[in-house]
């Protein structure tokens, strides 16, 4: 399988990770793709949203698999449609499993980007939003690295730029992040 292939790749990691960038710059690379921002079902929610937090809500857990489910769904339309599709949202713990199975269509190739604290950190410092108000960076990424199974490729992304990764995931994603 090579990039030429059609698939839906599932690009996931914690906030400022790096994955919209990321997600973009690959969409870029491929003939014809589509971005799918998981985040962009959440924003929905107008009335009503509740947040995940470190200790999140049964609504905010309910609104978070509709978001997934959403995501999905959306994914597998525009794989119909005849597009490779980059789907980029924060898919942790068990609900990564949970994705894998909501996606219909395969082949479903899932890549973790995993920068350590640190860059994640210094990231965060440097861009124009912020996502870390009632998590703390160590605290999301520990329900990565511990509660998250390890499905598809992980990529520790701390010494690489968005492009450098773009050109991994474009060199190993469709041979080492395939699921099932």
């Amino acid at each position: 399988m090579n990039i030429s292939d059609q698939a839906i790749l599932l690009l996931t990691g914690i906030q400022a990770a790096g994955k919209s960038t990321v997600a973009q710059g690959v969409a870029e690379r491929l003939t014809r793709s589509a971005h799918v921002r998981g985040d962009v079902f959440r924003r929905m929610v107008v009335g009503g949203r509740e947040e995940m937090t470190g200790s999140p809500s049964q609504e905010a857990l309910r609104q978070l698999r509709l978001r997934h489910e959403l995501t999905a769904a959306t994914a597998d339309a525009y794989f119909d449609a005849g597009f490779t599709v980059v789907v980029q949202d924060v898919v942790l713990g068990e609900h990564l499993a949970d994705m894998v199975r909501a996606v219909r269509n395969r082949p479903l190739l899932v890549v973790v980007l995993a920068p350590s604290v640190e860059a994640v950190a210094e990231r965060e410092a440097g861009r124009g939003k912020v996502a870390y108000d009632d998590w703390a960076v160590h605290e999301l990424d520990a329900v990565l690295r511990e509660r998250t199974p390890p499905l598809g490729l992980w990529l520790d992304t701390s010494h690489q730029t968005p492009r450098e990764t773009v050109d991994e995931i474009l060199r190993r994603a469709w041979t080492e992040a395939l699921v099932d």
